[in-house]
């Protein structure tokens, strides 16, 4: 590392190929993502799973990610030894995705197959969370949003090649149907590729990057030092008790009126995180539930106007994620047989479409940089967010699925801004001390809408849209531009331009 700083009180700046090495286990990480995004809904279906049940078992991913990300990032805020700071979870959680994408494709039942997509995103989010803090820790201020940058890059074009790859065996003439109830070898096969590439791209970046030492971490951050949150006793009592009531009483209502399953998980939800605020007031100050607690009552103004841009973003991103393949399968394939050779070709086309969205972003991440420098980050990531919104909407609406491939122009547009505007905003608003925490508890904006998503999508599709999953992208594209719209009111806390 470059031993002299351009700047008082400011890291060195970092070449393009030091930005590369620390970005490059991205490429692995977003490559199991890429793999479940595309093809567990497709696992699902085939052991077994009605329409209608397809949120409520990608219930394990939101949930994950909730309980895993916060503490993930408040313990790598507090861990140094030989082997660094944030690289250890790193590597632990890059070793048990790696088994479980390995693992995955031979599950036996869907209950089975529910469970291991618990423990796929888990690992995979104990390697991908501190990724976000690592370009707070060791890129200097003007450096970061070009970190990000290169970060969406490598998110794109680890997804296309993962997408692809059921679509790619089976042009090398791996089979692509199987019994009932038995997953096809090219997924088989793509899962067994994920594996060993996340494994190795992380790695890559944990044996070829370093990271600043406590100390020296804290001399060049002076100026963004750690404000200790203590939390208001009175507020987290009254907040506590109000979300453990209005959960109890929806889980009561839904239990009652004998609705779907993942309302109840909405309702424990809402009351969960009123158990634990009543819980933080009672363990000792300065405790993991404490402290993260306390952080979440003191986010910064410009975390709390994201949460909202975040929340209808990942909404419509869940949506796209659950409903593109029987969409794509049913309106342009004309096929809800998972058995079937036209069902199994246009699931193996999503999985293109789904490449295609992650190539047009890794390509659009390389020019974001001249349209922030153009528009400012808000107005660039409203922009981005619209172009997303119409390209959900037009999925149903094109007649040949080879022109859905235009609608993923907008979808990789959107996407390329999801993965790196944000945390440009967010990274310069938060204290380098707790660059961990508040990067896990901005994961929260993430979580929730998915969990919103799983809980009441299956049951307005099923009860008010003739279970149509065409209408769920609908909501989606909606969702999409009423994010972008709400990204004006997001103020940067500093300059808003690339460097």
């Amino acid at each position: 590392m470059n031993a002299s700083a351009t700047a008082a009180n400011d890291k060195p700046r970092l070449s393009f190929w030091q930005i590369w090495n620390m970005s490059f286990g991205f490429l692995g990480i977003q490559f199991g993502f890429a793999l479940q995004n595309s093809n567990v809904s497709r696992i699902f279906e085939t052991l077994g799973a009605k329409t209608d049940d397809i949120p409520a078992l990608w219930m394990a991913a939101p949930l994950t990610g909730l309980l895993v990300q916060p503490i993930i990032g408040y313990l790598s805020d507090r861990t140094w030894g030989r082997f660094g700071r944030r690289r250890p979870y790193f590597t632990i959680g890059a070793i048990l995705a790696s088994l479980a994408l390995v693992f995955f494709p031979h599950v036996p039942a869907l209950w089975i197959a529910a469970g291991m997509l618990w423990v796929l995103d888990a690992s995979i989010n104990i390697a991908m969370e501190p990724f976000r803090a690592f370009v707070g820790d060791q890129l200097p201020t003007n450096q970061r949003s070009s970190g990000f940058a290169m970060q969406s890059f490598f998110i794109g074009a680890g997804s296309v090649i993962a997408s692809a790859l059921p679509y790619v065996f089976e042009r090398f003439g791996v089979a692509n149907t199987a019994a009932q109830g038995v997953i096809p070898d090219t997924v088989k096969y793509s899962f067994y590729c994920g594996g060993v590439v996340l494994l190795g791209a992380v790695l890559w970046t944990v044996l070829r990057s370093k990271e600043y030492p406590p100390e020296v971490l804290a001399a060049h951050d002076a100026h963004r030092q750690v404000v200790h949150s203590s939390l208001d006793q009175s507020k987290a009592r009254r907040h506590g008790s109000i979300a453990l009531i209005v959960g109890i009483l929806a889980m009561a209502i839904v239990a009652g009126l004998g609705l779907e399953r993942e309302l109840l998980i909405l309702g424990g939800g809402i009351a969960g995180y009123g158990l634990l605020s009543l819980l933080a007031t009672s363990v000792r100050s300065g405790s993991m539930l404490n402290v993260i607690i306390a952080d979440i009552q003191g986010m910064p103004a410009v975390m709390k106007r994201l949460a909202w841009v975040q929340f209808f973003s990942w909404f419509a991103l869940f949506a796209m994620w659950i409903y593109t393949t029987q969409t794509v399968t049913a309106v342009h394939y004309g096929s809800s047989d998972t058995t079937s050779v036209a069902y199994n070709e246009g699931a193996n086309w999503v999985g293109v479409l789904f490449a295609a969205y992650n190539l047009f972003a890794a390509l659009w991440a390389i020019g974001i940089p001249k349209l922030v420098n153009a528009l400012g980050v808000r107005r660039a990531h409203m922009l981005n967010l619209l172009l997303g919104g119409l390209g959900l909407i037009s999925i149903p609406l094109i007649g040949d699925p080879k022109l859905l491939l235009i609608s993923m122009v907008g979808v990789g547009v959107a996407w390329a801004s999801i993965v790196s505007l944000p945390y440009t905003l967010l990274s310069d608003s938060v204290p380098a001390g707790k660059m961990g925490t508040y990067m896990g508890i901005f994961n929260f904006f993430i979580v929730i809408p998915q969990l919103v998503a799983a809980s009441i999508l299956g049951f307005v599709l099923k009860h008010y849209l003739g279970n149509f999953a065409a209408n769920a992208l609908y909501i989606g594209g909606a969702c999409m531009i009423i994010a972008g719209l709400l990204a004006l009111r997001v103020r940067a806390a500093q300059s808003e331009s690339y460097a």
